[in-house]
């Protein structure tokens, strides 16, 4: 009895352990829009897996239903990254 208690313990606890790092996932990315040619740098929340594959599959369809295209996702970081990147993401900062 113990021991079943224990593992459900563990259990949910990483898998709190696991939303958590999720919510607290940020990827900084590049798209593009044609005719005319637009391109921005933007910074987003992930919440998927915290890792730049995740990031390109959650963001691609998020972006294309605003007309913009994915050009590649730069990088995926923690909230410690969000501060030096606000200023170069401008309006483009979390809003997709």
């Amino acid at each position: 009895m113990k021991h079943a208690l224990f593992s459900l313990t563990l259990a949910a606890t990483l898998a709190l352990a696991g939303s958590v790092q999720a919510a607290n996932c940020f990827a900084d990315y590049k798209a593009k829009q044609d005719k005319p040619l637009r391109l921005h740098y933007g910074v987003a929340q992930i919440k998927g897996a915290c890792d730049a594959g995740s990031a390109h599959a959650e963001l691609a369809p998020r972006l294309a239903s605003r007309g913009w295209t994915l050009l590649n996702v730069v990088s995926v970081f923690g909230p410690e990254g969000l501060a030096q990147r606000k200023d170069s993401a401008g309006p483009n900062y979390l809003r997709f």
